[in-house]
């Protein structure tokens, strides 16, 4: 008797790692950032340690007025200066949060500040995204929209 509730205990708890993950995952996908000339996409991956990657995939308008490709100029981290700008990793390390029912635990990089802040990230609806960089309390919020 002992092993089989062991074994449904086993199973619930598996189970239910297993559903928070699928949630999880729900953020997976290429998000439609910015309006006009200054608009981009980001798309969300899962890293092999189970949390989340946003990256720019691409920008309406990658080049500078003088022909030149657009960088990551203003990186604090000298070495990213030469990324493209259609190559920028903006959220690294994000976790999901089942209990807050959010995304979590990680900074997001705004390049056009060339600074990185505490972010959150939630759903307004199914193919909205709400995200939110704070410091010491103080922040903005994006609206990125799923591609269909």
């Amino acid at each position: 008797m002992k092993r089989l509730l062991f074994a449904i205990a086993a199973l619930f708890v598996s189970v239910s790692l297993f559903a928070q993950n699928d949630k999880g995952d729900n953020i997976l996908g290429i998000y439609v950032c910015g309006t006009g000339k200054d608009a981009y996409k980001v798309k969300f991956v899962k890293l092999t340690d189970g949390n989340y990657r946003a990256s720019i995939c691409w920008v309406a308008d990658p080049y500078e007025p003088d022909g030149s490709l657009s960088r990551d100029v203003k990186n604090p981290d000298k070495s990213l200066r030469d990324t493209p700008m259609d190559k920028v990793v903006l959220i690294n390390g994000l976790k999901y949060n089942a209990a807050k029912q959010q995304w979590d635990g990680a900074k997001i990089y705004d390049p056009t500040r060339g600074i990185r802040v505490n972010v959150t990230v939630k759903f307004d609806d199914p193919k909205t995204l709400k995200v939110r960089g704070t410091v010491l309390g103080i922040g903005e919020t994006a609206i990125w929209v799923r591609e269909k």
